[in-house]
């Protein structure tokens, strides 16, 4: 996911996003995304110490359900399996920032 991050519709300033999988252990329940203008996207496993802009709560499954195209970003905070806190553009641009992965874009077999 890291790769695939957008930085055109976000805000030019760093930009600091936890992802926090609450189906994991503690361990493992924590991300950070730091994306700053004219940089690579850095992945964080401890707090980089940043002020978070967004927080994106929700299981490992629904993250990889939008990630590979088999359900929506407003489908899932519908039904509350995705949970947006803090700055409301970034959330907004969700879907424009987080590009999918490559094989989103085939047809799915449901089974």
């Amino acid at each position: 996911i890291r790769r695939n991050i957008n930085t055109d519709p976000m805000p030019r300033c760093r930009n600091t996003i936890q992802f926090i999988f609450k189906d994991r252990p503690v361990s493992e329940r924590n991300y950070w995304l730091i994306v700053q203008p004219g940089k690579e996207v850095d992945l964080c496993l401890l707090d980089p110490g940043f002020d978070v802009d967004l927080y994106v709560s929700t299981d490992l499954k629904s993250m990889t359900e939008i990630w590979l195209g088999y359900a929506g970003v407003h489908q899932m905070s519908e039904a509350g399996r995705l949970i947006l806190t803090g700055s409301s553009k970034l959330a907004a641009d969700l879907r424009a920032w987080l590009k999918l992965s490559a094989f989103a874009h085939f047809a799915k077999k449901v089974a």
